[in-house]
């Protein structure tokens, strides 16, 4: 009897232990491509949703900033490289990386058989006579693009600055938590594309946003581009709007469907 209970306070006592051996951390491979990469995210079980309000849709978003979240706290500050064309911390792929990542549990409710895609940029000869990096391929939802076109600002060259810029503000206060924000600009950190995703709608009383995103900022050392991951960021509006609102520019708010359902 006495062996009978030490054997059983042995597996009592090394029963935590074993089972936190059997946690796997998944690093991320800077070399990896984007577009080859899933986690088990994608398979996770439909989450039990005590707010009745709460849609896949809104589980989908969260899923996004919850992954770019850890990948901001992961980074710690330091700069990620942001130069090859596999390097997920370049903007675009960043962004892309997010909704990769995290759309293997859900489709649109039309398509509900076709896996969710995310468009490319549309490529710089056929943004003219606008500059490249705030358009985005026209792929249809039923070759599985959950976005839409929710709002988007162009430069109009019959109008003056000031009613540009004003154009450009209201543009902004479209803005909504989960959107997918490109825009062309000429601004603080530097000249072309950018990518970036919003967190939170645009809040009317402080007249902000607030967002997540990776190379906005960043360095080049020994010729390769190293870009600052961040998140939670917050700005004026107005802010925005200048770093967009240039002849030949503009920016786009792409906006997931409202029909995202759990994957069967």
């Amino acid at each position: 009897m006495k062996r009978l209970l030490c054997m059983l306070l042995l597996i009592f006592f090394l029963c935590p232990a074993l089972a936190a051996g059997e946690e796997e951390e998944t690093d991320i491979t800077l070399d990896e491509d984007p577009a080859e990469t899933e986690t088990a995210t994608g398979t996770a079980e439909e989450p039990a949703m005590a707010d009745s309000d709460f849609t896949a849709r809104d589980a989908f978003i969260e899923d996004i900033i919850a992954l770019g979240k850890s990948l901001y706290e992961k980074a710690d500050g330091k700069a990620q490289r942001a130069h090859y064309k596999g390097d997920i911390y370049v903007c675009k792929n960043f962004t892309v990386y997010l909704f990769r990542q995290t759309r293997g549990r859900y489709r649109m409710a039309e398509y509900p058989d076709v896996q969710l895609v995310i468009p490319d940029n549309l490529p710089a000869k056929e943004c003219k006579p606008y500059a490249y990096g705030f358009l985005w391929k026209d792929i249809p939802a039923e070759k599985g693009n959950p976005f839409y076109e929710a709002a988007q600002f162009r430069y109009d060259t019959k109008l003056s600055k000031e009613e540009n810029l004003a154009l450009a503000v209201d543009f902004m206060k479209e803005v909504k938590k989960g959107d997918y924000f490109q825009m062309s600009a000429d601004y603080d950190y530097g000249v072309g594309a950018h990518s970036a995703i919003m967190i939170s709608d645009y809040d009317p009383e402080t007249n902000t946003v607030h967002w997540m995103d990776s190379n906005m900022r960043g360095h080049k050392k020994k010729g390769i581009r190293y870009g600052i991951v961040q998140f939670d960021e917050v700005k004026d509006i107005t802010w925005w709007a200048k770093a967009f609102c240039h002849k030949k520019r503009g920016a786009t708010l792409y906006r997931l469907r409202d029909d995202i359902v759990f994957a069967e």
